[in-house]
């Protein structure tokens, strides 16, 4: 079967892979925060190396559909490091390998190793002017930086052993033998302080847009949101520009939506919308409805800002992140809707089941069972609930920011 691996550069510069197997064995340079991808196809196998100043370092080798049909991969230092790699199957954490932090693990222990330990390995690394460790060289040509390595990445990641007293092999790297489970695609995580899985932050990239039966990829460049749909059902999204802003007031637009995105049940996309936007996202066009509200190019610095708000409405948990590395966020996941007291209750005009406006405007003024309740399942440091101050703004410096909605 034919699956491919994405290889996600979440750092800021340019990051060159060595292939071996696939991509007819040609080298890959993955622009900062973007994605590439390659086929891997089911029966194949190879390695995925980082290259730092021409040298190999961290590395992803793989199987695909191998022993009873399961893929099998791990991470590598072997040949060094310089950077940090994580590798799993796609929508599924439970088969990541590789230490997302690796890199800080070292300087972190390099921090309080002895000055005699020191002396015995620091030719076979590389530092930048503040000293910090740029690169590892690698482990399996010298005992004791294998032996230092592992202080902070046993059984994360294939260290190696050397041919030292004839051993057999270490306990933390025959773990990472481990097969996954069945084959899927495969997505390999780059990065030069987190190699976690999460989407790629920055002015540029490529956001993963996952169906239930495919993967393809959106370019994501300028201002715009990275929109998610957690529920279980396609939802289309209106975005709603005011009709004015100023003075820390805004004319809102209740009947004259921007644009509107379609995401079937649990996909992404990113939306591109002026730089002056200044409005909210919504699920569907009907009120009552929990609103993402956010600007992308704020008078003060230039950056997008976000929250929730349940002013005029709520119809089920939504989320706002920041997407430039400053891993900011505020809204809830819990759904608020089940056990509400009827009282709070007000529907959609198509039936289906929201919370009443906190603010009342039209609607018969603001409804008092549905504050106190979202006051109890939520706080007003969550989301807005009957306006004023006490939400947290979350800030992008680039211009863009991510809306789950759930």
């Amino acid at each position: 079967m034919a699956h491919v691996t994405t290889i996600r550069n979440t750092s800021h510069h340019i990051q060159e892979f060595e292939v071996h197997g696939w991509n007819q064995n040609q080298n890959i340079n993955v622009p900062a925060i973007s994605e590439s991808r390659i086929e891997t196809p089911d029966g194949t196998s190879g390695a995925i190396i980082a290259l730092h100043e021409g040298h190999e370092g961290e590395q992803v080798e793989m199987t695909k559909h191998g022993y009873l049909g399961n893929d099998t991969f791990d991470v590598s230092n072997i040949m060094g490091a310089g950077g940090d790699i994580t590798v799993e199957q796609v929508n599924d954490a439970s088969t990541r390998k590789g230490n997302p932090h690796f890199m800080s693990a070292a300087n972190a222990e390099w921090a309080k190793t002895s000055q005699a330990d020191k002396d015995k390995i620091k030719r076979f690394m590389t530092f930048d002017s503040a000293g910090h460790i740029k690169r590892i060289g690698p482990p399996k040509e010298n005992e004791d930086l294998e032996k230092w390595v592992r202080r902070f990445d046993e059984g994360q990641s294939y260290i190696g052993v050397g041919a030292w007293a004839g051993s057999k092999g270490d306990p933390g790297d025959n773990a990472q033998s481990s097969a996954a489970h069945g084959s899927k695609d495969i997505l390999i995580t780059y990065s030069d302080e987190d190699a976690a899985p999460a989407a790629p932050h920055g002015k540029e990239h490529v956001a993963t847009v996952q169906t239930h039966e495919h993967a393809t990829a959106v370019a994501a460049h300028g201002p715009g949101i990275i929109l998610t749909n957690k529920s279980k059902k396609a939802c289309e999204y209106f975005f709603y520009d005011n009709y004015w802003n100023g003075n820390g007031t805004a004319g809102a637009n209740f009947d004259h939506p921007l644009k509107s995105v379609h995401l079937v049940a649990g996909a992404s996309e990113f939306v591109p919308l002026p730089a002056a936007f200044k409005g909210r996202v919504q699920r569907g066009n009907q009120l009552p409805a929990t609103w993402g509200e956010f600007q992308l190019d704020a008078s003060d610095d230039h950056g997008a800002h976000g929250d929730i708000s349940f002013e005029q409405g709520c119809d089920g948990a939504a989320v706002v992140k920041s997407t430039d590395g400053s891993n900011r966020s505020n809204g809830f996941t819990n759904n608020v809707l089940d056990g509400a007291p009827v009282a709070a209750v007000r529907n959609k005009p198509d039936g289906e089941k929201a919370l009443a406006s906190t603010a009342g405007n039209w609607l018969g003024g603001p409804n008092q069972a549905a504050i106190k309740w979202l006051e109890e399942k939520v706080g007003q440091n969550k989301a807005y609930i009957v306006g004023g101050t006490g939400v947290p703004d979350v800030a992008s410096k680039n211009q863009q920011l991510a809306f789950d909605f759930y």
